[in-house]
């Protein structure tokens, strides 16, 4: 990312991922972007300072970078970087889980 974002308060910087396109044996299958599916899954890229605490063990709960992320299908608030690339940035409520490994 060529432009460095400090998420505030809750929120979190999440690259969106896209799901792979259906391909047939013929080629692949190409839809106009207004067909596609909202992403809801992402990388998370940064999170702010009230995203990452210690519960009463000492584990940090809550997405952390480089985390994927699966999110609201509608939430937050996308915007396009210097370099074109589409951004999220959205409430950590609006996570609805981390995907592991």
């Amino acid at each position: 990312m060529s432009v460095k974002i400090r998420p505030l308060n809750d929120r979190v910087v999440v690259e969106p991922v896209e799901e792979n396109e259906m391909t047939f044996a013929g080629g692949q299958l190409v839809l106009p972007d207004t067909a596609k599916e909202k992403p809801q899954q992402g990388k998370v890229l940064a999170v702010g300072p009230e995203v990452t605490v210690e519960n009463e063990d000492g584990k940090i709960v809550g997405p952390q970078v480089g985390d994927l992320v699966i999110y609201a299908k509608y939430a937050g608030t996308t915007f396009k970087t210097r370099d074109g690339k589409e951004m999220l940035i959205l409430r950590v409520d609006d996570i609805l889980g981390v995907v592991e490994d």
